[in-house]
């Protein structure tokens, strides 16, 4: 029986070993390559490079001498802190076409917000890879994978994010649910809103939870830092994209390099007065410009204090442009309810219009800018 069962494994043991040389019969062959025009490939993005790095920062060294056989002394004796710098992720599309695009995230978040949206269709940075941009994604200093911070914050466990939705326009809570404002393109469904509080991140750097302490030179200077870097790999003046917050550390960089092609502002929380050294700096670099603000600001509910602070905001940049363009600077202001396009929020470029809107940037782009 033994005997049996021997001759019987040694002949199964056959079979599979012809069968892994010559193929099963009921085998389908291998699919071939897919050719040019083929629609399951036809809007594929191919990138043909990627990578992540550090830009900026400082390097903080301890007093005294360090001790490789007592490691875990508590003071830090002669240690070093590498801390206050940029990372940058970029992707370079096979089919590169134009200028490389910086994008600057805004108060609360990180370079997430520009990859994709609540409701999980394509960011900006896929939607621009695809217009032929490479994309250079910051996290700014003290700021998701950019955490490491020469001073020391405070976490907030504070209950906050109703405070932001009401300030970020997408509509009012009420009843412990999100009402979105009439006509809004924010994805307003349970599961999405969930997905964009969750993106919220915190600063590592600050104290107080409405951002009061966010240090812009230090933001700018990695900003800058970051751009000379990408200069310096490409050839290639950048286009600096900028959110909320990330508006000021955006004017602010041009003071640092001479490689800002163009600056898109999407909603930045002012502009610079015509008396600053910013101003003057972007002036003097002649710098093109164009600011966009959404929805819900000339109509926006009266009795909620953003709408007041939104109008306010958007003014200073309606000032800066009559003032840069009086000085023969290139500057639009771009307010889209006037442009026809309607529903948008603080956070356009995640709303369920973010492909038109980039598409306008676009526009402005290859009008604006030589590349």
């Amino acid at each position: 029986m033994k005997k049996a069962h021997k001759t019987m494994a040694l002949m199964l043991s056959g079979v599979i070993a012809l069968s892994l040389l010559t193929g099963c019969g009921n085998t389908p062959s291998a699919p071939s390559d897919p050719q040019p025009g083929d629609p399951s490939v036809s809007n594929a993005l191919v990138i043909a490079e990627q990578g992540i790095f550090s830009a900026g920062g400082i390097t903080m060294t301890s007093d005294g001498a360090f001790d490789p056989e007592n490691q875990w002394e508590e003071s830090g004796a002669g240690q070093t802190a590498h801390v206050d710098h940029a990372n940058v992720l970029y992707q370079i599309p096979k089919d590169e076409t134009g200028l490389p695009m910086v994008f600057l995230h805004g108060y609360g978040q990180s370079r997430m917000g520009w990859m994709t949206t609540p409701d999980g269709r394509e960011g900006w940075s896929d939607l621009f890879l695809k217009m032929g941009h490479s994309v250079w994604l910051i996290d700014e200093p003290r700021r998701g994978e950019a955490g490491a911070t020469s001073v020391a914050g405070t976490i907030s466990t504070k209950t906050l994010d109703q405070r932001w939705y009401t300030q970020f326009r997408i509509g009012r809570w009420e009843d412990g649910r999100s009402v979105a404002n009439d006509g809004s393109q924010f994805p307003n469904d349970s599961e999405s809103v969930d997905q964009f509080f969750r993106q919220m991140t915190p600063d590592t750097g600050m104290t107080n939870d409405m951002g009061g302490d966010f240090d812009n030179e230090v933001v700018a200077q990695a900003v800058a830092a970051a751009i000379d870097e990408i200069y310096a790999r490409t050839g290639k003046n950048a286009i600096l994209v900028t959110h909320s917050q990330g508006g000021g550390p955006g004017w602010t960089a041009t003071r640092h390099t001479d490689h800002i092609a163009a600056i898109v502002a999407i909603e930045p929380g002012g502009a610079p007065g015509a008396d600053s050294v910013d101003f003057q700096t972007l002036a003097e670099k002649n710098i093109p410009i164009t600011m966009y603000f959404g929805d819900y600001i000339d109509n926006g509910d009266p009795a909620i204090q953003a709408t007041a602070m939104w109008q306010m905001m958007r003014q200073t940049c309606y000032d800066f442009e009559t003032a840069y363009t009086a000085q023969g600077g290139n500057c639009t202001v771009v307010d889209l309810p006037k442009e026809g396009i309607t529903g948008n929020d603080h956070f356009m470029f995640q709303d369920l219009n973010n492909d038109v809107i980039a598409d306008h940037v676009e526009a402005w782009i290859q009008t604006n800018t030589a590349g």
